[in-house]
């Protein structure tokens, strides 16, 4: 059995989540994902829009998907041994970079193959989230915005 392994905040659920998720499922047998914590999502300088238990239903829910765990760190390497994963899949936004050939040649060793999926040109959380600010006001760093009229009233 090929078990994949893919993570994500996946806040503001959109079709480039989708399309990643369905194009890993049908690489692999069982497709976990990892869904990013509030707290580590606040450590990597963001705030989510939706709480935690929220976006790892929502992904729960999704066909392509197996499994959910929390991801608390981003130690993908460890996850995917835990898991018993034998491929992770991530955006292709990190190909190329240093650290993700560092990150290749870690997973080698270790029988992991990671496969780079394309970006979603011209979606993305970060650009619903400015949408919906500009448009309503709307801002993860302000509570009172998410309460009342404004919540997610557009």
């Amino acid at each position: 059995m090929v078990i994949g392994y893919t993570t994500g905040v996946y806040d503001l659920f959109h079709i480039g989540h989708l399309t990643l998720l369905k194009n890993a499922k049908a690489l692999c047998d069982k497709l976990i994902v990892g869904v990013t914590v509030d707290e580590l999502v606040l450590y990597k300088g963001k705030h989510a829009m939706i709480p935690y238990s929220d976006r790892a239903e929502i992904v729960r829910s999704i066909k392509y998907v197996d499994a959910v765990v929390p991801q608390y760190d981003m130690d993908k390497l460890t996850a995917c041994k835990k898991l018993g994963a034998s491929i992770l899949f991530v955006g292709d936004d990190w190909y190329g970079t240093e650290k993700w050939q560092k990150y290749e040649e870690d997973f080698a060793k270790e029988g992991i193959r990671i496969v780079y999926f394309p970006y979603t040109k011209g979606i993305s959380s970060t650009k619903i989230t400015e949408a919906l600010k500009a448009a309503r006001g709307w801002s993860a760093n302000d509570p009172t915005s998410l309460s009342g009229e404004n919540h997610l009233n557009v």
